[in-house]
């Protein structure tokens, strides 16, 4: 039986639940309608001859930098190089100026971004030794994607560093925080590691067990406060270690970054180009993360998006600011690992879809099932190409793989039944609408 729709992707191999499958997609107000052969007619077909039609991918880290700064980044240029990049929806993190940790923050930030960013998206709220007892509300309001905690200082002033300050934070709320797990009193106590003009050194100061230290720490009082957290950015095969060890309270995120560049290698070519935190380590640490991923403990891929102007990243070591832009380049760089076998693309699936939201309980994300958004990343996995300056979105105009040859390219990003990027070409309007979580829509 034949049916009217809005759109249909035709022609595609289709990564469904039950796996890939060469069938047709219908779309009906913004939701998937049909699957299946022979669907019917639409308002617009596109032809995915050739092309594999993913879940929407989901970036649930990233620094937007608005408000306060704005020459960085913003809510629009950011989302903009999301999507030009392949992701459908993101998280972006409470280190603005002001920070986000407050409940007209929250709202201005929703306000801000409501068909300015190219992108659906949602916003954590940062967690402060003063607002602990008020996080419980603050983490319910629709439009947030839980707290997030800073227990070693990076870009912007949140931090909360002291046990009793974590518990109590810990303890306000229920729905799953999220953790920049790096040990604050060993970092004080290693700065006069830090080598001037030689970024080598970033890792050296913010070791493996700044790390660890952090990790046991924040474990150890979620299971006392009984709530799950969520570990950002995880650098060390020993985290993830022991973070599988402690799956019953705890999730995981990887970036692409820490999967693809080793110490070695990227700080004598990059310099200052390569700090981050926590930062790029030995090749020996990037092999153990792959070996963890491919053991299933990672949950997620999070690109940690951190931009800083050009200006900014030529300050001399340590005077440069941490952090890399990335968002656009999450998918491309995963993609070309899955054309040198190191990853399968179920298992990028996984990471970038499925698991966002089995981790985060968001609503209509992360499958291409009916009822479901109609969020797809269309990707062409074959594609040869080149990063280039030309092609990136973001404000501060650089990217640590410009002039990396990829295979494997995100050619489309549709959202909720909008195609808001092909080929490169981007949309007239911006309709980026808040995430959904099961937490706040069904309290």
């Amino acid at each position: 039986m034949t049916q009217n729709f809005d759109m249909i992707l035709k022609n595609g191999t289709v990564h469904t639940p039950g796996g890939a499958e060469q069938v047709d997609v219908g779309v009906r107000g913004g939701k998937v309608a049909a699957i299946g052969t022979s669907l019917g007619d639409a308002g617009e077909v596109i032809d995915c001859t050739g092309l594999d039609v993913l879940p929407g991918c989901i970036d649930s880290q990233v620094h937007f930098r608005e408000p306060g700064l704005e020459h960085k980044e913003d809510l629009e240029s950011g989302s903009r190089a999301a999507v030009m990049g392949g992701i459908t929806a993101l998280f972006e993190m409470p280190n603005t100026n002001p920070n986000t940790d407050t409940a007209e923050r929250v709202h201005d930030k929703l306000k801000r971004a409501h068909h300015r960013m190219w992108c659906d998206h949602a916003f954590y709220v940062g967690a402060t030794a003063d607002n602990a007892e008020k996080l419980k509300e603050l983490e319910r309001i629709p439009g947030t994607s839980g707290v997030k905690i800073f227990m070693g200082a990076s870009t912007g002033s949140l931090l909360v560093d002291d046990d009793d300050a974590l518990s109590r934070v810990l303890a306000s709320g229920t729905r799953r925080v999220a953790i920049h797990a790096e040990d604050e009193a060993r970092m004080n106590a290693r700065k006069d590691l830090r080598v001037e003009g030689d970024p080598s050194s970033h890792p050296v100061w913010r070791d493996d067990e700044s790390a660890m230290i952090a990790t046991r720490r924040i474990i150890a009082l979620a299971r006392k406060a009984r709530r799950r957290i969520h570990i950002l950015h995880v650098t060390t095969p020993a985290e993830l270690e022991y973070i599988g060890q402690n799956k019953d309270i705890a999730t995981c995120e990887v970036t692409p970054q820490h999967l693809t560049m080793a110490a070695e290698d990227a700080y004598p070519r990059l310099g200052t180009y390569a700090q981050m935190n926590p930062p790029i380590r030995s090749a020996a640490h990037r092999d153990g993360l792959w070996f963890w991923l491919n053991q299933g403990v990672p949950d997620v891929l999070g690109s940690d998006h951190a931009p800083h102007t050009i200006e900014e990243k030529a300050k001399p070591y340590p005077a440069s600011p941490s952090g890399m832009p990335g968002v656009q380049t999450l998918i491309p760089l995963l993609l070309n690992h899955v054309a040198q076998g190191r990853l399968t693309l179920r298992r990028f699936i996984e990471l970038t879809s499925s698991g966002p939201q089995r981790v985060f309980g968001l609503v209509g994300k992360g499958r291409i099932a009916v009822g479901y958004d109609a969020d797809f990343t269309v990707v062409d996995l074959k594609k040869q190409w080149t990063v280039d300056r030309d092609w990136l979105a973001s404000r501060c105009d650089w990217s640590p793989f410009d002039g990396d040859r990829l295979t494997g390219k995100a050619v489309g990003t549709i959202i909720r039944g909008n195609r808001v990027m092909w080929e490169d070409a981007l949309a007239n309007d911006a309709i980026g609408e808040p995430v959904r979580f099961e937490a706040t829509e069904y309290n």
